[in-house]
């Protein structure tokens, strides 16, 4: 029987990094520019600012993502060298300990002990991995994949708003870079709430949010801190 459903689970690894480095790609590069424009800074200084703050940015991206998943991945594969063991010096325990859960999820006592002893006998360390560690192929940690994702992704986003203050002139930047900027988090909200299956007013109103907010307070800084020199 083919199954037709189009589930989304499986994107959630990469499109996790790629929603987070294209965002703070967008916002921090926009934030960045706005302040040093706010300042009073010369076009050249704020292209010098942006250019580092993408470089520098997704390095850190990249460098950020591939730590936390690997650590990640570091536990679950201490998690199952455990549970191998286990299953190793005593399998009765962890035959009674998966069946319990399925029990849980709703199998009587007879029909969990049969379930459980038929998945064993196929793959038992998949079995636990899966049932009673919550580790599957679809969902385990790759850090490589997360670390490319995340930072090509924060280099996209932040060659957005420094193309446009490249583009605009020196007076128009901050309008200019502000509000492509919020466009551009809007399209990224959206698209990432299409890929994913979720509802798309709600990521793209999250996103835009969050961005402005970014956005005004480094600008706020910036005009500060031009005004007091």
């Amino acid at each position: 029987m083919k199954h037709v459903e189009a589930h989304r689970t499986h994107r959630t690894g990469w499109l996790r990094a790629a929603v987070l480095g294209a965002n703070d790609g967008i916002v921090s590069t926009s934030s960045l520019v706005l302040g040093v424009a706010a300042a009073g800074a010369s076009p050249q200084a704020i292209l010098v600012a942006g250019v580092a703050g993408l470089v520098a940015g997704a390095m850190s991206m990249a460098a950020g993502e591939y730590v936390s998943v690997s650590s990640q991945a570091d536990t679950e594969r201490a998690d199952l060298a455990r549970e191998r063991e286990e299953l190793d010096t005593r399998p009765e325990h962890e035959h009674a300990e998966l069946s319990a859960i399925y029990v849980r999820r709703g199998l009587d006592a007879d029909l969990a002990a049969k379930v459980a002893t038929q998945l064993m006998r196929h793959d038992a360390l998949g079995a636990h991995a899966r049932d009673e560690l919550g580790i599957s192929e679809t969902l385990s940690a790759r850090p490589v994949q997360a670390a490319l994702a995340s930072a090509g992704t924060f280099a996209v986003g932040a060659a957005l708003p420094l193309l446009v203050a490249v583009l605009v002139p020196t007076s128009m930047v901050l309008w200019a870079v502000s509000g492509s900027s919020l466009l551009f988090l809007a399209l990224l909200g959206a698209l990432a709430a299409r890929v994913g299956g979720a509802p798309v007013m709600l990521a793209t109103w999250r996103v835009t949010f969050w961005g402005a907010l970014a956005m005004a307070l480094t600008g706020g800084v910036g005009a500060l801190f031009g005004v007091a020199a």
